[in-house]
């Protein structure tokens, strides 16, 4: 498969994991096949991120598409009282954050005498990006606002499956030439991200019904449908149609967060 093929199959994917998440009354297993569409999508951005002729020019489109989706969220978020779901999808930031990261540690092997320096101003920038997060979320009476300023200052904490979904995509772009390589940490991620996550849940809330607890809240784990769409990849790039993704992304959220809390 191309990138292409792999991206759209990732927007229909993401398209009826929206519809289940902002319509009312709509089957779980629409929230079940969306897993699969952000490690697609996440994997499609590793590749385009090896593959582009202009990294920095990648990136300044992930972040402005990222600023102008969390202001979107911002807006809609405190202009109706009482929504049926709000919204933090925001996928660029998540996006954005993987690139930044890989960038900075490329960067590190080419000057391994800056190497320290380089990474002491990111996580500089990290604690204070987060701080102020905090700050303005106590603060401001504004749903969504620590995510809104975690996407004009990109912050690992504040960004759509935060930093370990970060992690997830740097170690993609790591393995992303080796299917081994890519098996075992994707594999490893869901694993890891499941026990965790189950062992949290069942000491908050007391889980009895596991069968149930997979099914219905914590599905994450069917994630791991994805990974033969991945090794499926061919290494071409496909018809391209890079603005069509970038502009469905936002679109299609606010038609469905619309629909679902004006029309239902």
């Amino acid at each position: 498969m191309t990138t292409t093929s792999l991206k759209l199959l990732a927007l229909i994917l993401m398209f009826l994991d929206h519809i289940g998440e902002f319509i009312p009354g709509m089957p779980v297993y629409l929230r079940w096949i969306g897993r699969l569409s952000a490690p697609l999508f996440m994997f499609c951005m590793v590749w385009g991120l090896h593959y582009t002729r202009n990294r920095m020019h990648y990136l300044k489109r992930m972040y402005f598409f990222g600023v102008f989706m969390a202001a979107v969220n911002l807006l809609l978020n405190n202009i109706l009282s009482e929504p049926y779901h709000y919204i933090s999808n925001n996928i660029f930031v998540t996006l954005l954050l993987v690139g930044i990261i890989v960038t900075i540690s490329e960067k590190a092997k080419e000057r391994p005498d800056k190497r320290i320096f380089m990474w002491t101003c990111f996580f500089a920038f990290e604690f204070f990006s987060t701080i102020i997060c905090i700050l303005l979320g106590s603060f401001a009476p504004l749903y969504g606002i620590s995510s809104f300023v975690g996407a004009i200052l990109p912050n690992l904490i504040f960004s759509e499956g935060s930093f370990i979904f970060v992690a997830l995509g740097v170690l993609m772009y790591h393995q992303k030439e080796s299917k081994r390589g890519l098996i075992t940490v994707y594999v490893a991620f869901i694993v890891i991200y499941t026990f965790i996550t189950t062992f949290a849940m069942s000491q908050a809330y007391g889980i009895t019904d596991y069968v149930h607890f997979f099914l219905h809240e914590n599905y994450q784990w069917m994630m791991i449908f994805s990974l033969p769409l991945m090794l499926g990849y061919n290494n071409q790039k496909g018809a391209g149609l890079k603005y069509f993704f970038y502009i469905f992304y936002p679109a299609h959220i606010i038609l469905l967060y619309l629909a679902g809390n004006l029309l239902f």
